[in-house]
């Protein structure tokens, strides 16, 4: 873990029926916060509450089917201020993938170490249930593509104009893969 890693951010893992919970305030809040500070996560700004809601709802409705397992940080006050989530291969010749999706950070929460803390947790729970290889994609140059790095993570190449950034502007994704050891991270 990093130096700068703050220990008064908790880690836990979410149910279906606490992201439905938590889905119209504190994971609606942080993803409209990731959108609105620039992160391609999926979404063109402006992004509405009620939208990230209905995003996180269906988030729900995947953890509840064993295909997504998500986990949020929570900060001192109770706020969620980070989360990230395991995405199963659905493919019957995949089971030993998984993808890591949607590793954010509140803006008031980063360069604490709580992204990585949160990518541990993500591959330490992927690696436990044997899962060997974890796949992720993010947007070319950003601040993530650093913290893969140091985490161990392999470059596997970028595609131009993958998607739009928040503002509507096409940008490279890169893609990054990580092969795990059974039952432990491989880092």
């Amino acid at each position: 873990m990093s130096d700068h890693t703050d220990p008064h951010h908790r880690i836990e893992p979410l149910t279906a029926r606490r992201i439905h919970a938590d889905a119209a305030e504190g994971l609606a809040a942080l993803l409209v916060d990731a959108v609105d500070s620039g992160a391609s996560v999926g979404f063109l700004a402006p992004l509405s509450p009620a939208e990230a809601a209905s995003w996180w709802r269906a988030a729900a409705e995947e953890t509840e089917r064993g295909i997504r397992t998500v986990w949020a940080s929570y900060g001192p006050d109770g706020a969620v201020s980070g989360v990230i989530s395991l995405v199963r291969a659905g493919m019957p010749n995949q089971p030993h993938r998984a993808d890591i999706a949607k590793l954010l950070v509140h803006r008031a929460a980063r360069g604490r170490g709580l992204g990585r803390r949160l990518l541990e947790t993500a591959e330490r729970a992927a690696a436990a249930e044997g899962r060997t290889l974890l796949v992720l994609d993010t947007e070319t140059g950003s601040g993530a593509e650093a913290l893969y790095r140091k985490a161990g993570w392999t470059r596997a190449g970028s595609i131009p104009g993958y998607a739009l950034t928040p503002d509507g502007v096409p940008h490279p994704t890169t893609y990054y893969y990580k092969v795990l050891e059974r039952g432990r991270d491989g880092a």
